[in-house]
């Protein structure tokens, strides 16, 4: 199978501050990886360049065959990198169906006199992206929270908005900064089968950042460690969970705490 994103030696600095130091992986089309780390390890960062909201100091990004230097950091979603955000960011005063509907502005080819007369191209994109929001709805089970307000919602029902917002951008790569913080069990096995059923259903490639262990542990392919903003170790859940060098980072070494890892 191919590479749908390769990073080679990529680094990002803040003045004096190297955050994240010659990283190089590689995310295999069909493949759920995880990019794990203590905080600080750089890993929002990381996310933040493949996403485009920050430029690399250095190395590159190879998505789906294309250089993304030579790529306007606006037209990354449009390439086919989707993204939910550790702090949500959604319209608060929003519903669900019109946050969702945001996620679609890649697949827009109306104009402004398009949008004027609503006729022809416009009326077709229209209810082209409104079926697709009912979809996404339907897959991700918030039927009965369509048209609320975003922000009358519990935490776990707004994360659930924002990945949806991510689907709705029919991503090829779906990128996942944190999404089960802050949940319960309930919630947090829910988004767990949603990632497997993104993967197998929907046929879209995930990365995600994540501390729960256990989410980790169970769905991912393959895992990524970053400390101190470089790589320290890479391999199956099973490899990982028995490398020194992880056990180090996260727990300084002490034996009793290593098991929790993959606990």
């Amino acid at each position: 199978m191919t590479s749908l994103l390769r990073i080679e030696n990529l680094s990002k600095r803040f003045g004096g501050l190297q955050a994240v130091a010659d990283v190089s992986l590689a995310v295999t089309t069909g493949e759920i990886c995880s990019v794990i780390g203590p905080n600080g390890a750089g890993k929002t960062t990381l996310f933040n360049m493949i996403s485009g909201v920050l430029r690399p100091s250095g190395g590159r990004i190879v998505f789906d065959g294309t250089d993304m230097a030579a790529v306007s950091p606006s037209r990354f979603a449009a390439k086919g990198i989707g993204r939910t955000f550790q702090n949500l960011a959604l319209f608060k005063h929003g519903t669900v169906v019109e946050n969702i509907l945001t996620g679609r502005h890649t697949h827009l080819r109306s104009n402004v006199l398009d949008a004027v007369i609503f006729f022809g191209r416009t009326r077709r994109e229209e209810i082209e992206a409104r079926q697709r929001v009912e979809e996404i709805i339907e897959f991700l089970e918030i039927e009965h929270i369509r048209d609320a307000i975003v922000g009358t919602l519990s935490y776990g029902q707004q994360k659930r908005v924002e990945l949806a917002r991510a689907l709705a951008c029919e991503p090829k790569l779906l990128l996942l900064d944190e999404m089960v913080s802050g949940m319960n069990q309930e919630e947090t096995e829910d988004i767990a089968r949603f990632v497997l059923d993104i993967r197998e259903e929907l046929g879209i490639t995930v990365l995600m950042i994540e501390h729960e262990m256990r989410i980790v542990m169970d769905i991912s392919d393959r895992v990524h460690v970053l400390n101190f903003g470089r790589k320290i170790a890479e391999g199956t859940p099973a490899e990982v969970r028995r490398d020194p060098a992880v056990a180090e980072a996260y727990l300084g070494g002490h034996r009793a705490e290593a098991a929790k890892v993959g606990a």
